[in-house]
């Protein structure tokens, strides 16, 4: 609601219906903005991991085309959200922009209470983030006390937390985030894709409001490109989807979707070299006016679908990656932390975000505003582009390394946390308990009461 542009609310020039000064102005809109991020995370955070509880007793087929659908109607409703919102605000009233999301939210919030009895999941008392936490601060105080006056006996860290090690914490909560903290780089990997894919309401976007929206005597939404990136995915769910039919129903059962991160982190890459050659050929089209938000601008004669395959590759990115890694995030923990999971690469993701808003300011001042200019016809963009393909590139590579752990973790947790392990344990337990009274019955040195 406070998002609302303020020189556009008045009754006519000489009556305008607020009295607030522009530092004022500033203030309430920042607070807009942040308490529109807390919305935004926490719906983020917490909407797919619980739509996908009811999903516990599905294999890996399963939930990959739960979250290739999912991901998929997320997509359906940005694109008619670009397409129709951003055209009534910019062609038609920029509050009614703000007011169609407003009611929209205030009709989803009605309904939600109505069925919130449905939506009520009470996950195990042990599995909080606080006992996550609570794991690793253990480990790290046991750990440093061990390796300062005792030896090291352990096989990882984390075991340091585990009560017959000196810790406070079961083996099952110990075994459970060892889990989770193998699959900290695969989330770390998804900082630099991820401030791949906010390049589009960043670079991408400065690069399109710099171009020609006119198209057949039609001025096109700037959000409307947006709409190109999601139409790969669009088409690409229901192929994939035959894809992994025909992959998890051959013999072949080790099937990662690792490879389609792999693939997705590479069309990353190309889209945003894509865009740095884009930039060059933007700059050999001559300048025209061009009104922009009641804003007369000059911009590049050069069509803004020239644009549209850096758009699609990132498209295609998001339709292998995003279903993968939530896929990862679910599959290969222990089902009373897979809501903390989900939450942890929400959050690295976010990181991705901050992480691109820092290489942009780095780069404009750096550069004192050369590879980030504020008029992109006087500036080299296109460096800050192949800047950061390059990064993404190093980025996949990296990620391709450490791959096959991931293709081979969903065996480690059916072993741990399926009864195979802890069976094993308590076998090798019960064997040398009745090696060491087989020996106490042989030894002639023990009296009856030592053997008692």
């Amino acid at each position: 609601v406070v998002a609302f542009p303020f020189e556009d609310i008045y009754i006519d020039k000489r009556h305008i219906l607020h009295t607030l000064t522009k530092r004022d102005q500033k203030i309430v809109f920042y607070f807009a903005l942040f308490t529109a991020s807390l919305g935004i995370g926490g719906i983020r955070a917490i909407v797919c991991p619980l739509s996908a509880y009811n999903l516990e007793d599905c294999g890996t087929k399963e939930l990959l085309s739960f979250f290739n659908w999912f991901y998929w109607l997320v997509n359906l409703n940005s694109a008619v959200v670009f397409v129709s919102i951003s055209y009534i605000q910019q062609s038609v009233a920029r509050n009614l922009g703000f007011l169609i999301p407003f009611v929209s939210m205030l009709m989803a919030m009605i309904t939600i209470h109505m069925v919130r009895g449905k939506m009520i999941y009470k996950p195990k008392t042990d599995s909080s983030l606080l006992t996550t936490f609570g794991v690793i601060a253990s480990a790290l105080k046991t750990c440093c006390v061990r390796y300062r006056y005792f030896s090291g006996g352990v096989t990882n860290w984390l075991d340091y937390a585990k009560e017959n090690y000196g810790g406070q914490y079961s083996e099952t909560q110990v075994e459970s985030t060892k889990l989770l903290a193998r699959l900290f780089p695969l989330f770390a990997f998804q900082i630099i894709y991820r401030t791949c894919i906010m390049q589009i309401p960043s670079g991408y976007y400065l690069q399109t409001m710099n171009s020609n929206l006119h198209f057949s005597g039609f001025v096109l939404p700037v959000a409307a490109m947006n709409v190109i990136s999601i139409v790969p995915l669009l088409i690409l769910v229901p192929i994939l989807e035959c894809v992994n039919s025909y992959l998890f129903s051959s013999k072949d059962t080790g099937h990662s979707p690792t490879i389609y991160i792999v693939v997705g982190q590479l069309s990353a890459a190309l889209s945003v070299m894509v865009a740095g050659f884009s930039e060059i050929h933007r700059k050999h089209f001559p300048q025209v006016e061009q009104s922009l938000s009641e804003e007369i601008l000059l911009v590049s004669s050069m069509p803004c679908f020239h644009l549209a395959p850096q758009y699609i590759l990132l498209g295609v990115a998001e339709a292998l990656v995003t279903p993968s890694c939530s896929l990862l995030s679910f599959r290969l923990v222990p089902e009373r932390i897979r809501g903390i999971s989900m939450h942890f690469l929400t959050l690295f993701n976010g990181a991705g975000c901050f992480m691109g808003a820092f290489f942009v300011q780095t780069a404009h001042a750096s550069t004192q505003g050369n590879w980030f200019p504020h008029l992109l016809h006087e500036g080299k963009l296109e460096r800050f582009f192949f800047f950061l393909a390059s990064l993404m590139m190093v980025n996949t590579l990296g990620f391709w390394t450490i791959a096959h752990r991931y293709s081979n973790l969903n065996q480690e947790y059916t072993n741990e946390f399926r009864g195979i392990f802890p069976e094993e344990k308590l076998l090798k337990h019960e064997e040398t308990v009745k090696y060491y009274e087989s020996f106490l019955e042989r030894s002639p040195l023990l009296s009856p009461m030592e053997k008692t």
